[in-house]
């Protein structure tokens, strides 16, 4: 067993010996806990937050998201910090970041506040996805990752579904604050990241990452599906929520009940997505999510421009969230076409690229959102069709040197 700076280190052979609390797989789930009980808090209070504290119209909240974004676009700098940090521990660094800029949230009630409490939060929150994507490719055999990510999701949804029942239940019987919700979430994660550095040692992958930045040819297809995830993405997430709020009033009670909704369907859903990856592949699970994508958001636009009412509006904010579940199937699909020495550095450049369009989208859908909010719907439509073409371009069976449907399948490279 050798020793590190902070922690012994082990590697994932030996942690195999331990008791199952202290296997690698036992610290994913506690990750899985400790990021959405801040942040999927943080994201549901925080439209009634802005709108009623610091009086934000839909242009606020765009550039507020943009800038959210910003530490999501400079992912790429988590190469440079992993030369002199382990994954593991910038992994609990930034969870600590996350939940601290999270608790004290509701003490900054104006745009210039919210913007730098956003900003650490974000930081926090890009860089723990990041290093966490690359964790469980590393600690999870390929042919057990599509169940056990499916699980992953699973737990994380339990917990958010915990705490926003909390909300729920509470937030009118006890009159709760702002600042009472923010700052609990924000510190739970806190408390648990602090218990993971303790009890863990520092796991050591079968495969060393490279510490350089990779960007690959033979990676294309994962890129651009990254991009138009991420641009898509950033449309739900942005206004699908603040659609809610702005349109039907709902309370935060409500908006938390409808994320509590959300996260009982994946608590169900995601271990037998994760089932169907498995069985079908990558490309039928991604294809399928297109499509159910395609519909959702044009429906969206429907709501506006036909009055569609608020059990239509809220019933499509529970399949749009349940189809970006599947998108398990792209971290698997990476995971058979990777050099297990690029996952790592990977993970970190596609994060940048997935957060490409969503550094000056929101901002500029903003704009377009005081027009036509049913317009920026059918973008994400449109965007969801362009995946959909993406998708059919994955092979059946996807490996090293069959990465595309272009790609010459390795049996018939080597008959050549």
């Amino acid at each position: 067993m050798a020793q590190s700076l902070f922690r012994p280190t082990v590697t994932i052979h030996e942690a195999n010996s331990y008791p199952f609390w202290r296997r690698p797989v036992a610290l994913l789930v506690l990750l899985a806990i400790a990021q959405p009980l801040s942040f999927a808090v943080w994201a549901a209070v925080l439209q009634n937050f802005v709108i009623e504290r610091a009086g934000f119209d839909g242009s606020d909240w765009g550039w507020l998201q943009s800038v959210r974004e910003i530490p999501g676009f400079l992912a790429f700098g988590v190469i440079i910090v992993i030369l002199v940090m382990r994954e593991q521990i910038l992994a609990l660094i930034s969870l600590l970041m996350l939940g601290g800029a999270v608790a004290l949230t509701a003490h900054f009630p104006t745009f210039g506040g919210l913007i730098l409490t956003t900003t650490i939060s974000s930081i926090g929150f890009h860089y723990f996805e990041t290093v966490n994507q690359s964790l469980q490719l590393q600690w999870i055999a390929k042919d057990r990752a599509p169940q056990v990510l499916g699980w992953l999701v699973a737990v994380g949804s339990g917990a958010s579904l915990i705490a926003y029942g909390v909300i729920v239940a509470t937030w009118k019987a006890l009159e709760l604050s702002y600042e009472a919700v923010f700052l609990t979430a924000g510190l739970l994660t806190v408390l648990i990241a602090l218990a993971c550095f303790i009890i863990y040692p520092q796991f050591e992958a079968p495969h060393p990452q490279r510490k350089e930045f990779v960007l690959r040819r033979r990676y294309w297809l994962y890129y651009a599906l990254q991009f138009m995830s991420g641009a898509r993405r950033q449309i739900f997430i942005v206004f699908a929520a603040f659609m809610m709020v702005e349109k039907f009033g709902f309370e935060v009670h409500e908006v938390t009940g409808l994320f509590l909704i959300n996260f009982l369907a994946n608590m169900i859903f995601a271990p037998l997505m994760g089932r169907v990856v498995g069985k079908m592949g990558e490309r039928f699970s991604l294809v399928f999510e297109y499509i159910g994508l395609v519909l959702v958001f044009l429906a969206y636009g429907g709501v506006y421009y036909f009055g569609w009412g608020v059990l239509i509006a809220a019933s499509l904010y529970v399949l749009d969230h349940l189809f970006f579940a599947l998108a398990l199937a792209l971290k698997t699909y990476f995971q058979k076409i990777a050099d297990p020495s690029d996952i790592a550095p990977t993970a970190a450049v596609s994060f940048t690229i997935n957060h490409i369009a969503a550094v000056f989208l929101p901002a500029a859908l903003g704009y377009l959102w005081i027009q036509s909010p049913g317009a920026v719907f059918f973008l994400a439509a449109c965007m969801a069709m362009v995946s959909l073409g993406l998708a059919f371009l994955i092979p059946r069976h996807p490996e090293p040197g069959f990465e595309t449907i272009f790609s010459k399948p390795p049996l018939a490279a080597a008959a050549e």
